[in-house]
């Protein structure tokens, strides 16, 4: 199995999960992923993901095209971690919708699931998330700036994970 893609620290994680189905392709591999931009708030959602409350996120177009990084797409394999980079579950990529800020979805907030799950929480901590994404990168803030969509299943946890 070539893991030349998969950060070194987590390759043991991937490849207890590829063996406890029976083997997977590394090259469905996305990436090792961290909700949120400081250590209360990335524990926090992935807590939410280990419960089956959070079954989607948000990402900035703008974001991934200054990463070089390509948008998933259905049937990707993410890593999420905590903060401190110790992996806690596998996520599969099952859509992805690219939508304006503005025009994310009361039923999407609502399966991201954080906050009390409204909308108005939903646009709001996104907002301020993305402000400061879009600062760190030299680019301002749009209510129509296009955001990736992506809902997601749990495929994988351990048996003991602590966030």
């Amino acid at each position: 199995m070539t893991t030349a893609h998969i950060p070194s620290h987590l390759v043991d994680f991937w490849s207890a999960f590829s063996n406890s189905i029976g083997g997977i392709e590394t090259a469905r591999f996305y990436e090792a992923c961290i909700f949120g931009d400081s250590e209360e708030l990335a524990n926090e959602l992935a807590a939410l993901v280990l419960r089956g409350v959070k079954r989607a996120t948000a990402a900035s177009v703008w974001s991934c095209e200054g990463e070089g990084k390509r948008l998933p797409v259905p049937g990707d394999l993410s890593i999420v971690t905590n903060w401190a980079g110790s992996p806690l579950c596998i996520i599969e990529t099952e859509a992805v919708e690219l939508v304006p800020f503005n025009e994310v979805s009361a039923e999407f907030a609502a399966t991201e699931g954080e906050g009390d799950g409204s909308l108005s929480f939903w646009r709001e901590a996104h907002r301020q998330y993305f402000t400061r994404e879009c600062s760190r990168a030299g680019r301002q803030f749009s209510e129509d700036m296009l955001v990736a969509c992506e809902r997601f299943k749990l495929v994988y946890r351990p048996s003991i994970s602590s966030v």
